[in-house]
């Protein structure tokens, strides 16, 4: 009887854990969702770029979210304080150390981050690809404090995230400069 209790007992927290991931995993989906139907709604390439490092870091409860993009012989990095240029060694370098997403806790966040880096402890950084001449880069995702991570659900979450956003930027780079 005792040992029936003890399986029981068992039983019953791995029911509760999968519960409580189920409902995380559904609130990520949904963020994600929200995110990629609040890009979808943009008129511009810089109404994007607003939807991006304006919008995303509520919908997605971030503290920071910076977009890098190599722009032909140019590359730049768009936060929520505005656009700045950047060299674009820095863009092709990051994305050489990393793959399609990487997670992680870091001491300081990554150098994209600009002056916010320091109080980055937890980050993903999600390639932004794109056949040339097109736009390519970086999407960094930070928060101020440490997270888990514990599946790779989460990092095809972001995946897609990243895939949709490119899809975006591609959209864009291709009609704008036909309207200008």
């Amino acid at each position: 009887m005792a040992r029936l209790r003890d399986r029981l007992g068992e039983a019953e927290t791995a029911r509760a854990d999968l519960l409580a991931f189920a409902r995380g995993h559904s609130g990520a989906v949904a963020s994600i969702h929200g995110a990629m139907l609040s890009a979808l709604e943009a008129d511009s390439l810089d109404d994007l770029l607003t939807v991006v490092t304006y919008d995303w870091p509520a919908i997605l409860g971030l503290d920071s979210v910076v977009l890098a993009l190599v722009v032909g012989d140019q590359a730049f990095r768009a936060d929520r304080i505005g656009i700045d240029v950047i060299a674009r060694p820095i863009v092709n370098r990051a994305m050489q150390s990393i793959g399609a997403v990487e997670l992680r806790n870091v001491e300081r966040g990554h150098p994209l981050f600009g002056e916010g880096a320091a109080a980055i402890r937890s980050e993903a950084l999600i390639r932004i690809e794109s056949p040339a001449p097109l736009p390519y880069g970086l999407l960094a995702l930070g928060q101020h404090g440490e997270q888990t991570f514990e599946t790779p659900h989460g990092a095809d979450l972001l995946l897609f995230l990243g895939q949709g956003l490119s899809a975006m930027i591609k959209r864009w780079a291709m009609t704008e400069p036909a309207s200008s």
